[in-house]
């Protein structure tokens, strides 16, 4: 009876382990599951960076704003009638190059 029970055993085993540890096996599904989901979030992310460019490729299409906006942003480009004004700030830091603006403005208009 002992050995039976050692012979069913050991065949219990050998059909076990092909289940938990062979090429398909709960362990190997587990993992593809796993990339799946990663591979799932990853195409996500994607389709939305994908539907952002269409939506702007759409804009550049259609009108002349998102055209001007860009020139603007990334080629720093201006209308001729506008006037370009860069603000640096003093030695003194932020606060003095304000202090200074403030007080050259206020020799402009008179207030001083």
């Amino acid at each position: 009876m002992n050995r039976l029970t050692l012979i069913l055993g050991a065949l219990l085993l050998a059909i076990q382990w092909p289940l938990w540890l062979g090429h398909g096996g709960w362990l190997r599904v587990w993992d593809l599951q796993h990339q799946l989901e990663a591979r799932q979030a990853s195409n996500a992310a994607l389709h939305a960076r994908n539907q952002a460019l269409l939506a702007e490729l759409a804009s550049l299409r259609q009108g002349s704003e998102a055209i001007e906006e860009r020139a603007r942003r990334e080629l720093h480009m201006m209308r001729p009638e506008e006037t370009f004004f860069q603000f640096v700030p003093g030695r003194g830091g932020a606060q003095a190059g304000a202090d200074q603006v403030a007080s050259s403005q206020a020799l402009q208009f008179g207030l001083e």
